[in-house]
């Protein structure tokens, strides 16, 4: 199976990479942005298109997710022309305003900022315009490198003594890029066998946290990796941020769907979080002095 990966430096994008070297059954093309060359889906003829989410869109600056939605819906006529299915993932902060349940597949976003209301207008074209297509909505995704991958950004600050601010009152699933990248191979692959599952889907971690939790979870688990190794490093501090007083915002996605599907177990993240910090430690002895 050959696939066409946009945003090359995104922590999903290097995620699939890494996936994709340890099969023999997946093969990468990856470009360097969101733009897609006329016929360059005729000169690669993959099996599948796949665009990494606007991590962030709720803090990105309105031109930015204009120019976003605009890319995926020019890649949405190049895909329907050439009859390659479409995957598109998006940030599950399109529900702006969450639910006090589980958010399951079917609730499409209908949030109140025009720049995210502008993302929900692609995925109804997306929808209406070409059957073959996945919309994959993602908890907020944490790796070790790329673009919006807040697990590094995160240690860095922390390595850096530099306080890190973080909502306690806004609670998700976060999701880890390398699980991500796992779940959507093997979608792809069962989709490419002929499974007639195409829809909107939601792939997420398992137990909600808030921000706050999260990041004082890592700094733990850091500190007392960095005392093992004999390392004496003072840490950044934590501070907690109230953004949603007496009642806090849950954005929790229902991954049923998936499982039922494709048979996707979502990952625990604070495993994913160990091995992703078991790893970021070896890395760091095996540094050149």
């Amino acid at each position: 199976m050959k696939l066409l990966i946009l945003d090359a430096g995104h922590c999903l994008s290097l995620a699939l990479a890494r996936e994709a070297s340890r099969r023999s059954d997946s093969e990468l093309v990856i470009e360097a942005g969101l733009d897609l060359a006329p016929n360059r889906l005729d000169e690669i003829a993959p099996d599948a298109l796949v665009i990494p989410p606007l991590t962030q869109p709720i803090s990105a600056e309105p031109a930015a997710v204009v120019a976003h939605a605009e890319a995926v819906e020019a890649c949405l006529t190049a895909c329907y022309q050439a009859r390659i299915p479409l995957v598109w993932c998006v940030s599950d902060q399109l529900y702006e305003d969450g639910f006090d349940e589980p958010i399951d597949e079917h609730v499409i976003p209908a949030p109140r900022d025009e720049s995210l209301r502008r993302l929900i207008l692609t995925g109804d074209r997306i929808r209406e315009r070409h059957p073959r297509h996945l919309i994959v909505r993602l908890g907020p995704l944490f790796a070790l490198e790329g673009a919006e991958a807040w697990l590094s950004e995160l240690l860095d600050s922390l390595m850096a003594g530099d306080e890190v601010r973080a909502a306690e009152d806004i609670i998700f699933c976060p999701t880890s890029a390398d699980a991500a990248a796992m779940a959507l191979l093997g979608m792809l692959h069962q989709l490419h066998c002929g499974a007639d599952a195409w829809g909107a889907y939601h792939l997420a971690g398992t137990e909600p946290v808030s921000a706050y939790t999260f990041a004082s979870m890592v700094r733990t688990q850091l500190a007392t990796r960095l005392e093992g190794a004999g390392e004496a490093v003072e840490l950044g501090t934590l501070k907690a941020l109230k953004h949603h007083h007496g009642h806090p915002l849950r954005r929790v996605l229902n991954c049923r769907r998936v499982l039922e599907a494709f048979g996707v177990h979502q990952k625990p993240w604070r495993l994913e979080v160990g091995r992703m910090l078991d790893a970021w430690c070896r890395d760091r002895t095996e540094e050149p002095a």
